[in-house]
């Protein structure tokens, strides 16, 4: 089978070389898709929901004002079957993002300049932390253990800015130009995703402030609308893996694991 000009295939023997028969070959894009798209729809299910079933409970806050929308954390956190779906949806994506890990290691050790080597093992050791700690988040909200909570939050936000970050230089300053249209234009959406999260923080920062300062209405609905875009432009960013591996394929078999 011919490799990949953008680098070589690798074969993982699971049994013995005895049969080729059984075979499934999986597009990494669709891997990707799903990826994303699992807590996507994990997330837009628990928002509706809550909206829907728990409105009340879900948008109160100590000012006691009006609000038309939850926080993340209410949403998802808080009430069934809300957090059972979103844990269910981390848990499973938290598998298949070890796979996207193992394409970016293949991919930076292969692609990136060897001065720049220790940028990519920051960033990939960045991107396995965000994912830790999106699993603790969501398994022990701020009712289970608050201090936990927090510092996993916490830990998730830095360690997504610093992997989108170190992301975006990587492909810009310590590699070689993209090679085609595809690559180019998971250039582009990464740095609109970045710049997009970067200003989301600092609005929901703002109308935090703005909510516990002054208590008006709505206001942390606007609060939760800048978390949400948060969330969303996170997993924007995490979506140009499916341009930065397009062509790239799974093969499994009796025989093993193959990146082709």
């Amino acid at each position: 089978m011919e490799k990949s000009s953008r680098f070589g295939s690798e074969y993982i023997p699971l049994v013995s070389e005895t049969s080729t028969r059984l075979r499934l070959l999986i597009p990494f894009s669709k891997i990707a898709w799903f990826t994303v798209s699992l807590p996507f729809l994990g997330f837009a299910f628990c928002v509706c929901w809550s909206v829907l079933y728990n409105f009340k409970e879900a948008t109160f806050t100590h000012c006691e004002v009006y609000n038309f929308l939850p926080s993340i954390s209410a949403a998802i956190g808080h009430y069934k079957p809300q957090s059972d779906v979103w844990k269910a949806a981390i848990a499973i994506q938290a598998h298949t993002r070890v796979l996207v890990l193992i394409m970016y290691y293949r991919h930076y050790k292969e692609t990136v300049y060897k001065w720049a080597q220790f940028v990519a093992h920051i960033a990939l050791a960045a991107y396995a932390i965000e994912n830790t700690a999106l699993v603790t988040l969501s398994f022990w909200s701020s009712h289970d253990n608050y201090a936990l909570h927090k510092l996993s939050f916490i830990t998730f936000l830095i360690m997504s800015l610093l992997h989108m970050s170190l992301s975006c230089m990587i492909t810009r300053s310590c590699r070689s130009p993209a090679k085609d249209a595809v690559e180019a234009s998971s250039f582009k959406w990464k740095w609109r995703m970045l710049f997009a999260n970067v200003s989301s923080i600092l609005l929901a920062c703002y109308f935090f402030y703005r909510h516990n300062k002054y208590c008006e209405a709505n206001v942390y609905s606007l609060f939760a609308m800048s978390e949400y875009m948060v969330v969303l432009t996170n997993m924007g960013f995490h979506m140009t893996a499916a341009w930065d591996f397009a062509g790239r394929k799974f093969l499994v078999s009796l025989k093993g694991l193959r990146i082709i």
